[in-house]
């Protein structure tokens, strides 16, 4: 079975994998720096690294945990939760 939301859905886990990058990533780095274990360059050049690598690498948990709340949130969305609509009934109730 493809579980596959609209055009757009997989929006939000890209802002849970922004959000996770800046939180337990750049962050650190930024106060690594502030602290002085790492030079300006050396934080330059991890933060970059950093921020391509560490989105690449969490792309698909970022995406599964985004499904995971949909369907906690929302469970009569999916399929095996779905009924019979009995003529007149509207599949948005």
């Amino acid at each position: 079975m493809e579980i596959e939301r609209d055009e757009g859905f997989f929006l939000g886990s890209m802002s849970l994998n922004y959000g996770v990058t800046i939180v337990f990533f750049l962050i650190p780095v930024v106060l690594m720096y502030l602290v002085g274990w790492l030079s300006g360059m050396a934080a330059s050049i991890v933060a970059g690294a950093g921020a391509l690598g560490v989105p690449i690498l969490f792309y698909r948990a970022s995406r599964s945990w985004w499904l995971a709340n949909y369907f906690v949130f929302l469970p009569h969305q999916l399929p095996a939760n779905q009924r019979e609509l009995s003529e007149g009934e509207d599949a948005n109730t």
